[in-house]
């Protein structure tokens, strides 16, 4: 994954990524022990062209082809490593990214979501996978409860909060 990161960091150095962090399953890591996960998810924040609203995942693709990676299925083959490149979607995935924490994998530094962060997303997506990684977090990982409850007060997650962590 060393190499992998490596690779993601000249995207990042080039303008093709504003900004990323490594979040889901690979993201949980460093918090948990290990979830059975078959790819790398990449929140990223894309750069804007001026005067257009929508962005795409097309140059980053196109940049990482010309440097011989091939797509498989949603993923990018980067080193060897299955990535999903996911733009931030809403103001929490935003908010992750603006607050990811900076961190080394080996050599290479990278920003991976916030524990309170991904248990936020986790809720927010809801899927029995996301519904696992909590109650592992719950079990296993360190995490500020007051920051996590302020994260979900700001997007409107408090109640369904309370009724899974009963």
């Amino acid at each position: 994954m060393e190499k992998t990161l490596a690779i993601i960091n000249e995207l990042e150095k080039e303008g093709l990524i504003s900004r990323y962090a490594i979040g889901g399953a690979v993201g949980a890591t460093f918090y948990v022990e290990p979830l059975v996960t078959f790819d790398l998810d990449i929140f990223v924040i894309l750069p804007a062209p001026p005067g257009t609203l929508l962005t795409s995942l097309t140059p980053i693709y196109d940049a990482l082809r010309s440097r011989g990676y091939q797509e498989e299925g949603e993923c990018i083959l980067i080193e060897g490593i299955p990535v999903q490149f996911l733009p931030a979607y809403n103001p929490l995935l935003e908010e992750a990214l603006t607050e990811a924490r900076e961190t080394m994998y080996a050599e290479v530094p990278t920003r991976v979501l916030r524990a309170e962060h991904l248990l936020a997303i986790a809720l927010q997506t809801g899927r029995p996978k996301d519904m696992e990684r909590i109650a592992l977090f719950l079990k296993e990982a360190s995490w500020d409860r007051s920051l996590l409850s302020d994260i979900l007060d700001r997007h409107g997650l408090k109640e369904k909060w309370e009724k899974i962590s009963k």
